[in-house]
């Protein structure tokens, strides 16, 4: 069983992704979208429900007692289905749980204080939410604004693609914005990435310089 006072990295993106699939299906419920955008928000919501299957699996093998685990655990399983709509809802019960753990804590400065305890696993939480929040916000905002003629930038395909090559730097030039508010969305979006893999860089190299110096110690 969790402890309620222990909010980890792992918690931490369960709770962030589990508002932004609630908000995406809220979005989808009360507004009548383009068919390009709601299409980013579906697959938003399978990359989203990939990940809480694969949370399920890890938090099961993972358990202390996995029938203690089992009792709660087995919605969190049917809430990563996301062809129903109904099971996506369940997805609540991840939200709920965690504000009970981030009840227990006085203030936010407290909260922030447990989550960066572990400076490189809280960046690493964060840098993580932040790029996948960067790729959504990115591929809609585009298509919002490339609405030129001469864009090549048109469906949820070619959002997405144009969005992930320019936040991992690799820019392979096939899908670029031609207005200048793309321009600019491009500019943000390449300068987060860069900033992104350094924290990444970073992390990589602490892990070496732990792991050597675990043998001196040795």
């Amino acid at each position: 069983m969790e402890k309620r006072n222990s909010l980890s990295g792992l918690n931490l993106i369960v709770f962030v992704f589990s508002i932004i699939a609630l908000g995406a299906l809220t979005i989808e419920t009360f507004f009548k979208l383009p068919p390009e955008t709601s299409k980013i928000l579906s697959y938003l919501d399978y990359g989203i429900c990939m990940f809480f299957f694969g949370e399920f699996f890890y938090r099961l093998f993972t358990a202390t007692s996995k029938l203690e685990y089992l009792k709660w655990g087995w919605l969190d399983l049917l809430s990563s289905i996301p062809t129903v709509d109904i099971l996506r809802l369940g997805r609540l019960l991840r939200v709920i749980r965690i504000i009970r753990v981030i009840r227990t804590f006085k203030s936010i400065t407290q909260l922030l204080g447990h989550i960066f305890r572990n400076k490189v696993k809280g960046t690493i939480s964060s840098t993580f939410i932040l790029a996948v929040l960067m790729l959504l916000f990115s591929s809609l905002a585009i298509l919002e604004v490339e609405k030129s003629p001469s864009s090549n930038i048109k469906t949820a395909e070619d959002a997405l693609w144009w969005s992930y090559t320019t936040i991992t730097t690799v820019g392979y030039g096939d899908k670029y914005p031609v207005t200048t508010e793309g321009r600019f969305i491009a500019i943000v979006l390449m300068t987060f990435g860069v900033g992104m893999f350094g924290t990444f860089t970073a992390f990589i190299a602490s892990l070496f310089v732990k792991s050597e110096e675990e043998k001196d110690h040795d």
